[in-house]
């Protein structure tokens, strides 16, 4: 399916198709509606990919850098552009251009991003501003803030392909958007299961299609044959790996090039089980009335009415907005209280904080999140890296600090 996702944005136009770029968070629902052959190129994971061929990861970083840009910056977009200015595609070829480029904003880099790329493409831009404060706070006020901006969206996608929008398309898009999402949270909810079905490593496999194109009912049919899977695993006693015994997670995005770390853990018998940003990054939650922390309820379930654009746009900003990782860029006290109960909830022994240069929005608060932790009687430890730069990630230090907090643990290494 992945393979595909960027095989088919690559050929789009071939096909007279259109493609577009935007963030994994962008509301890939609203393009939809310009028709079928519309596919988009999400440019987290894809920098995440690049992240992964270290080669080619490092040409890309080289390049940007070439170009004047801060080695501080965001690493996915320092991958993403590098692509870009060498006109080299991950999976092969040239740089595909994108019709157009359509984002929201929220992260401190997020609108910045793509500004570089349309007027480096020379191409058109539109990006919504989601920063309207914790969904607890959210007021009509707020909530029409972003569906308006949404609304001039729709406007301006029509204005530059020359296409009529489809409300039919974006009424089916946003209840795709809602199903995989609640789906994702619910598979989750099975590593309360000890042992767990599912290791973080595992997951990062299986999460990844929410950031690509969770509108999709490609995407829902797979969540839905997946939690299938997961739920089997559960009731026959099927584990993630052979021997465990000691249940962490882990923050942010991992060192993408140094995956192998998880496999380290298993030599301890230890898995990650996942972590907010695995968890919340796509997935979608609420309390539930037993006052444990599950799947959000669809509104198609609620019996809430999808049938006009504007409907369909006030479910999705509205469904959007309560997304966990989104809530913490206001206040690293939300982030702490959501950690802290999955810590409790999925029975945890400890945690793993990777202090993530890569990544300014994820990482805001991470030090005041660990006292939170650290103050709940929950053992925590940190190691220092980056998400997509691999020379900011020390492998043998990163293991020392490993087995010294599987000691702290009582907890011995059982394979070399």
């Amino acid at each position: 399916m992945r393979d595909k996702y960027y095989r088919d944005y690559a050929s789009a136009q071939e096909r007279g198709g259109l493609r577009w770029t935007g963030g994994a968070w962008s509301f890939d629902a609203i393009p939809a509606g310009l028709g079928d052959d519309v596919y988009p190129i999400t440019g987290e994971p894809y920098a995440a990919s690049i992240a992964f061929n270290k080669p080619f990861s490092m040409r890309c970083l080289e390049e940007t850098e070439a170009k004047g840009w801060a080695r501080d910056l965001c690493s996915y977009m320092r991958n993403y552009w590098g692509s870009m200015y060498l006109d080299e595609y991950n999976t092969g070829g040239k740089y595909p251009k994108p019709d157009f480029a359509f984002q929201d904003h929220i992260c401190c880099s997020h609108a910045k991003w793509y500004q570089v790329v349309a007027e480096h493409k020379n191409i058109p831009y539109f990006c919504i501003d989601v920063s309207v404060g914790p969904y607890k706070e959210l007021d009509e006020n707020r909530l029409m803030f972003v569906v308006n901006q949404m609304h001039e969206s729709i406007d301006f996608l029509e204005k530059v392909t020359g296409r009529t929008y489809d409300d039919e398309r974006l009424i089916e898009a946003v209840k795709n958007d809602c199903r995989s999402t609640s789906l994702w949270a619910e598979i989750c909810t099975y590593n309360k299961n000890i042992p767990a079905p599912l290791d973080e490593k595992t997951m990062y496999s299986l999460y990844v299609f929410g950031t690509l194109m969770r509108h999709s009912k490609d995407v829902v049919d797979f969540y839905n044959e997946l939690l299938d899977e997961v739920k089997e695993r559960v009731e026959r006693g099927i584990a993630a790996i052979p021997n465990e015994r000691c249940r962490l997670m882990s923050d942010t995005q991992p060192p993408w090039g140094f995956l192998k770390v998880f496999r380290y853990l298993e030599g301890f018998g230890a898995l990650s089980v996942g972590s907010l940003y695995s968890f919340g990054l796509m997935g979608i939650w609420e309390d539930k009335p037993d006052g444990s922390w599950g799947p959000r309820t669809t509104p198609m379930d609620k019996g809430i009415p999808i049938d006009t654009r504007d409907q369909a746009l006030q479910v999705l900003a509205d469904w959007n907005l309560s997304k966990p990782e989104w809530q913490h860029f206001y206040d690293s006290d939300l982030k702490s209280k959501m950690m802290i109960r999955i810590a409790k909830e999925w029975k945890l022994d400890g945690v793993m904080l990777h202090m993530n240069r890569g990544c300014e929005g994820l990482s805001c608060g991470i030090a005041e999140n660990r006292l939170a932790i650290a103050e709940a009687d929950i053992p925590v430890m940190t190691f220092e890296g980056n998400m997509g730069d691999e020379r900011e990630f020390d492998e043998g230090k990163t293991r020392d600090r490993i087995d010294a907090f599987m000691e702290t643990l009582g907890v011995e290494r059982i394979v070399e």
